[in-house]
C-alpha cells in the first residue's frame, strides 16, 4: 500500500500523443512496471496536469520530474541532470494552457509544499508530428533506459534502491544496470581531480 504523502516523488511529465513529448510519461510507466519502491516512494505519471499537480507536493521531501526537453544545444536522446531553474529555459509546454514547470514550482513555494527537487530531461527530436501520434522516435526510444538509469541513479543518491520487478523486461534491466553503472563512472571520472 503506497503512503499518501510520500517522503520522495517521482513524476513523469508530457503529452503521449505528441511523439518525444511524452518521454517523461514513458519513463515513468517503465520505471513501475519494472521496479519496485519503498512505500515511501511514489512513482507517478503526471500527464500534462500544469498547476493541478501542486497538490501532489504535500508531504513530500524530495521530488524528481522527467520531462522531455529542447533546444539544450545537445542531440536528440541526450539524457541531462539539471536543477528545475535551469530546467526553465529548455522545458516543452505540453499544451497552449500550460505553464512553465519553473511556474508550477514557484507556485507551490508560494503557498509552502515545495520539496527540494531535481529534474531529468531527456532533449527531443520531433515533438511536432503532422497528426497525433503515440510512440517516440527511435532516438529517443532508445535514450530511455540511460534515463531511466539516471532516475535510480539520483534515487540511490537519496539512500533509495529501485529493485527489478521479477516479471519486469529482463532485457531492460540489464541495459539499465549498464547505463547505471556508467553514469556512476562518470561521475567519479568528473569529480576527481585533474
Amino acid at each position: 500500500m503506497l503512503e499518501p504523502n510520500p517522503r520522495i516523488l517521482v513524476l513523469g511529465i508530457g503529452n503521449i500523443l505528441m511523439m518525444d513529448e511524452g518521454v517523461g510519461n514513458r519513463i515513468a510507466s517503465d520505471l513501475e512496471a519494472n521496479y519496485v519502491f519503498p512505500s515511501d516512494v511514489r512513482v507517478m505519471d503526471a500527464g500534462t496536469m500544469g498547476l493541478g499537480m501542486i497538490h501532489l507536493f504535500r508531504g513530500v521531501e524530495f521530488l524528481l520530474m522527467v520531462d522531455a526537453i529542447e533546444g539544450s544545444g545537445h542531440p536528440p536522446g541526450t539524457v541531462v541532470r539539471v536543477s528545475p531553474e535551469d530546467f526553465a529555459p529548455n522545458q516543452v509546454l505540453h499544451s497552449l494552457h500550460d505553464v512553465r514547470l519553473v511556474d508550477v514550482l514557484n507556485a507551490a513555494a508560494l503557498i509552502g509544499v515545495m520539496p527540494e527537487a531535481d529534474c531529468i530531461g531527456v532533449q527531443v527530436e520531433n515533438m511536432s508530428p503532422e497528426t497525433l501520434t503515440i510512440g517516440l522516435t527511435a532516438t529517443v526510444e532508445a535514450a530511455v533506459p540511460r534515463a531511466i538509469a539516471a532516475v535510480l541513479h539520483v534515487l540511490e543518491e537519496r539512500g533509495v534502491s529501485g529493485d527489478p520487478v521479477e516479471t519486469g523486461d529482463p532485457s531492460l534491466h540489464r541495459t539499465v544496470a549498464e547505463e547505471k553503472a556508467d553514469i556512476a563512472r562518470r561521475q567519479v571520472e568528473h569529480s576527481a581531480p585533474s
